[in-house]
C-alpha cells in the first residue's frame, strides 16, 4: 500500500517525487484504514497522508514549503477520493467528501474532534446518512462523543484506541 502511495504520486509529479521522504524516515503505520472494509483500505490512508500533509506530520511525505505542501495535500485527497470512487460505492465517496469538509472546518476553527471524525468515517465508510446526525453534533455542538461511540460500536473499542492513539501522534 505505501509503495502504491508513494510510487503513484512520484510518477504524477517530480515535486512529488522531491517531497518523498527516504524511505528510512518514512513511518509506515495504517491509522485508519484496519477500521474500514479492506477494498477502502488504499484510498483511505491515501486521503489521510494527504490530510496529514496539510495539517500534521506526514507519514511519506516531507513537503520543501507550505505551498508545495497545499498542492500535495490536495493532490492526495483527490487521487486517493479516485482510489475509492473505482470502487463504485458513490455512497464512500460522498462520505469522504463531509469527511474531507467536516475536518478542514475544525482545523480551521481550532477544534477537536478530528479523531473520532477519521474513525466514524473509517469504520462506517459508505454507509451514508448513518453518519449524518453523529457529524451534525460535531458540526454545530463541537461534541465528538457520538461520532466515538459509532465508531466503537462498529470497529470495537481497541481498534479505535489503537487508531486514535496513531492519530494523535501525527497530528500537529
Amino acid at each position: 500500500m505505501w509503495n502504491e502511495i508513494a510510487d503513484g504520486a512520484a510518477g504524477e509529479s517530480e515535486l512529488w517525487q522531491q517531497a518523498l521522504r527516504p524511505e528510512s524516515e518514512r513511518a509506515l503505520v495504517s491509522v485508519f484504514s484496519p477500521l474500514a472494509e479492506p477494498r477502502f483500505a488504499l484510498g483511505l490512508e491515501t486521503i489521510y497522508e494527504g490530510y496529514l500533509v496539510h495539517y500534521g506530520r506526514p507519514r511519506l511525505f516531507g513537503p520543501s514549503d507550505r505551498d508545495v505542501a497545499l498542492l500535495l495535500g490536495d493532490y492526495l485527497y483527490a487521487h486517493g477520493l479516485v482510489r475509492i470512487a473505482a470502487s463504485g460505492d458513490t455512497d464512500a465517496v460522498a462520505d469522504l467528501s463531509e469527511l474531507i469538509s467536516l475536518s478542514s472546518q475544525l482545523r480551521a476553527e481550532d477544534a477537536d474532534g478530528d479523531g473520532p471524525l477519521w474513525a466514524a468515517s473509517a469504520a462506517l465508510l459508505g454507509s451514508g446518512p448513518q453518519l449524518d446526525g453523529a457529524r451534525a453534533a460535531l458540526r454545530l455542538r463541537g461534541d465528538a462523543a457520538p461520532l466515538e461511540a459509532v465508531a466503537r460500536a462498529a470497529a470495537g473499542d481497541a481498534a479505535v484506541d489503537e487508531a486514535l492513539a496513531a492519530h494523535a501522534g501525527l497530528r500537529a
